[in-house]
């Protein structure tokens, strides 16, 4: 465990670093699950580590081995965990459960108003169109959700451009990219350092739909027509919190929608691939040698309650054996449960 429990900490720091880099650069399809799953698998690790360290360290508590009957004297023999370091895993831990608490109360509220928003608009189309003079376009996750578009923003795109614009908003609605969104936003409350991978999850996520769009008007040029006069006409306006075509970074978008289709890429996949493997077999690990150590400790705390052998005959012994295994297993049970 001294090793392995640190592994899912370390494999969440080189993922954080050199993830949202290399997601910029495949098909952005493959990409943004495979940051969604890097997300989640990481979060995972580093929340499951910071407990395994809070946990080993305040189990060599005294007054927490007389609760769990568990000998000190044996974890601190086997387990160099001090305090100070499941102290500060503990505080990491509590503070990475209150962000999650309070990022998912955030969410559900966020949803809540994008369903208000969607029964609040007019009409019963997927296409709603305000009467507004401010260029806006964006969708509107609900169920079903709605597209909205102003009146400002049409008059500033052409025929095909909005064509364009429109299959773009339709595509982050058929594609359920608000749920990609939440993925991100969970993960990066639980852990701080997985938030440069939610901002590349968000420009993915609009190359994703720049993709798709150009795949159904046939024209990649339009697309990126569409999205940088969109994106003009829209500058110094207040976007909406809700999945805009003029969200992420225009001028890569049209850049990437100007040049060739991206190529498939399988090195970047499975090298993530390893490094997620890496991390669940590190925080697996860990868990088993945690488990293997508290049954140690376990053991010792009933040799020592049982005392030295009967000299008249072992059957004392072997009673206070089995008296110590029933004691173990209770006790191995309640944990579990």
């Amino acid at each position: 465990m001294t090793i392995s429990v640190y592994v899912p900490l370390l494999v969440t720091v080189v993922l954080a670093v050199l993830a949202p880099r290399a997601a910029r650069r495949p098909a952005p399809r493959p990409a943004a699950w495979a940051l969604a799953c890097t997300a989640l698998v990481t979060a995972a690790g580093w929340l499951g580590s910071l407990a395994l360290l809070a946990f080993t360290g305040f189990a060599q508590i005294p007054e927490v081995a007389e609760q769990g009957h568990w000998s000190v004297a044996a974890l601190r023999a086997e387990d160099p965990v001090s305090l100070s370091v499941a102290a500060v895993g503990a505080l990491a831990l509590a503070a990475g459960l209150g962000s999650l608490a309070v990022a998912a109360r955030r969410q559900v509220r966020h949803v809540l108003w994008a369903r208000r928003e969607c029964e609040r608009i007019p009409g019963d189309t997927e296409l709603a169109v305000v009467d507004d003079e401010m260029p806006q376009a964006f969708a509107l996750p609900g169920a079903p959700g709605r597209i909205v578009v102003s009146r400002g923003m049409l008059r500033c795109l052409g025929d095909v451009e909005r064509e364009a614009l429109l299959a773009h908003e339709r595509a982050h609605l058929r594609c359920r990219h608000h749920l990609f969104q939440a993925v991100w936003r969970l993960t990066a409350a639980a852990c701080p350092l997985l938030r440069p991978l939610a901002g590349a999850g968000a420009f993915v996520l609009e190359r994703w739909a720049d993709e798709e769009a150009a795949a159904r008007v046939g024209s990649r040029t339009v697309v990126a027509r569409a999205v940088g006069r969109a994106a003009l006409a829209t500058a110094g306006a207040a976007r909406p919190a809700a999945l805009a075509a003029t969200g992420g970074a225009v001028p890569q978008r049209v850049r990437a929608l100007l040049a060739p289709p991206p190529p498939r890429r399988t090195l970047p996949f499975v090298a993530g691939a390893l490094l997620l493997t890496l991390c669940c077999g590190g925080l697996a690990n860990a868990a088993s040698d945690s488990e293997n150590l508290l049954d140690g400790a376990e053991r010792a705390r009933c040799a020592a309650d049982a005392g030295p052998p009967d000299p008249a005959g072992h059957r004392g012994q072997r009673h206070d054996d089995a008296c110590c295994e029933h004691r173990g297993a209770a006790a191995h049970a309640n944990r579990r449960g």
